[in-house]
């Protein structure tokens, strides 16, 4: 009896481990979903979710017609298919309606500062929130809202195109700055930021020159050439355009920029061409604001807080 003993007793503690093992397979695996499951960044505000179409998710929950209003929290992901679309609210800041086939995500929520990160995909902000609170990250250029409503669209490869409607919006990357009053538009590109804006009623000249000025490789001949294009398009709305121009050309070509700005939209009184020439920004600052685009000193005031590479650009 006392082998068969034995034999039982070695059995016994074998199934002991495998049952230990398999136990601690299980509690692994449960707190790995209860990690997952969990929104992250409870403790902070969220936006209210709503569905529009499909099934959009927040994280690993899905917001339908039975779910209810989702939230979006700190650190999570509103992901829209094909064949969804959702929008989220936040009652001090605004509101932006998500497309189909987007990812954004929330990065930041404090007071002040509302900052997402459109990854791909399209949304249209509508905001109320005091200029300089909304902020949204894209993999080439920061989006800042000045007080307005706009569309901004980012494709699989990290290039952006944004369209305002009202008001105007701020575009930058390292030190690379446009900005975007109503009826314009600015395209962005990874690791160049954004190109330069213009109105989208412009001719198919001056603005398929300026794409090409903007993003394409090109020698400093060719460059001079294009520039010459959107100077001979260029109307009196286009001072947009050039007034931008004036910082991206080369040191020779900005006179004849300066010259052709001049006669479409005569500086102020205390604007020289000198300190144009050689980019005084007092001077420069001066000349936007006389187009009645907005006042340049939103911007200058929070230029700051905003000039932080975004999270993901390239």
């Amino acid at each position: 009896m006392r082998p068969v003993k034995q034999r039982w007793s070695f059995f016994s503690l074998r199934w002991s481990y495998q049952l230990g093992a398999v136990a601690g397979i299980v509690l692994l695996a449960t707190a790995v979903f209860v990690l997952r499951s969990s929104p992250p960044g409870n403790d902070g505000p969220s936006w209210d979710v709503v569905r529009l179409e499909g099934t959009p998710r927040v994280g690993w929950h899905s917001v339908g017609e039975k779910s209810g209003l989702g939230k979006l929290r700190i650190g999570q992901t509103l992901v829209t298919d094909s064949y969804s679309r959702a929008t989220i609210t936040l009652d001090e800041t605004g509101r932006v309606e998500v497309d189909a086939g987007s990812r954004l995500r929330l990065v930041a929520n404090g007071p002040g500062r509302k900052r997402l990160s459109l990854e791909r995909g399209t949304i249209h902000a509508t905001i109320w929130a005091p200029p300089g609170e909304f902020v949204v990250d894209t993999p080439s250029a920061v989006a800042v809202d000045l007080g307005c409503v706009y569309t901004l669209q980012v494709d699989d490869s990290g290039a952006g195109v944004l369209r305002t409607t009202m008001g105007w919006v701020g575009f930058k990357l390292n030190g690379h700055e446009s900005f975007i009053p109503a009826g314009a538009i600015c395209q962005t590109r990874p690791k160049i930021g954004p190109g330069t804006p213009y109105f989208e009623e412009a001719t198919a000249s001056f603005k398929g020159a300026l794409s090409k000025f903007d993003f394409a490789s090109i020698t400093p001949v060719e460059r001079t050439a294009l520039l010459g294009i959107v100077l001979a398009d260029a109307r009196k709305s286009d001072a947009l355009t050039l007034w931008h121009l004036l910082s991206r050309v080369s040191e020779a070509d900005r006179p004849g920029v300066y010259d052709r700005l001049a006669a479409l939209a005569p500086p102020p009184a205390d604007v020289t061409r000198d300190g144009i020439l050689r980019l005084d920004r007092p001077m420069l600052d001066a000349w936007w604001s006389s187009f009645g685009f907005g006042d340049i000193y939103l911007w200058r005031t929070y230029e700051r807080d905003w000039s932080q590479r975004p999270p993901n650009a390239k």
